[in-house]
């Protein structure tokens, strides 16, 4: 059976066209899938904190000598890493914020970034433990930023997913929403287009 692991990381709750969009590719994939099952985590409705001393503190002390309160931090990490591991498919939800992803999902990533457990350090250099994965990556714009120096989001995402050895990465973008109705609606023609060939 597929899993499929759709997670929204807008920072809003209702009508936000990354959350939309990566829906409506959800639905597709499921379609294309027959019997899959589908995990969403929604980044918003349940936040995660972000870094700090008592979470890098559970993060890097020995699991043997970790206090009670490190132990639950740990279990948390560990329960969203088991998730992404479990999945077939992967579909991010990303609106661009300010040239890069939310700080929902940057917090996100930081809580997945284990080294010895996502990823590990070799002779050969770093090595990414999350394999065998179909990346979708949902990025909604205001503006017009792919292929351009302004588009930090995009090689971002490439870099740190492959990092953690998701390489198979397929990016679908509305862009140009803020930009007039008839911008915004042929960004959702397009992006809509994508899904379809999805």
């Amino acid at each position: 059976m597929t899993t499929i692991l759709q997670i929204n990381s807008a920072a809003r709750s209702q009508g936000a066209q990354s959350t939309l969009l990566a829906n409506e590719l959800t639905t597709r994939l499921q379609q294309s899938n027959p019997g899959s099952k589908v995990v969403s985590r929604n980044l918003q409705a349940e936040p995660l904190p972000h870094l700090d001393d008592a979470i890098l503190g559970a993060f890097f002390t020995p699991a043997e000598q970790r206090t009670p309160e490190q132990q639950a931090i740990a279990a948390r990490s560990e329960a969203l890493i088991a998730e992404l591991q479990a999945a077939d498919i992967v579909v991010i939800g990303a609106p661009l914020y300010n040239f890069g992803i939310s700080s929902q999902l940057k917090t996100y990533f930081d809580w997945i970034a284990r080294a010895g457990v996502t990823f590990r350090y070799t002779a050969n250099g770093p090595e990414g433990l999350v394999k065998g994965k179909k990346v979708y990556v949902v990025s909604a714009r205001g503006g017009k930023y792919q292929g351009t120096p302004n588009d930090t989001q995009t090689p971002y995402l490439k870099t740190f997913l492959g990092f953690l050895g998701m390489t198979d990465v397929n990016f679908i973008y509305a862009e140009g929403l803020n930009l007039g109705q008839e911008a915004a609606s042929a960004a959702l023609a397009s992006a809509r287009e994508a899904i379809a060939a999805a």
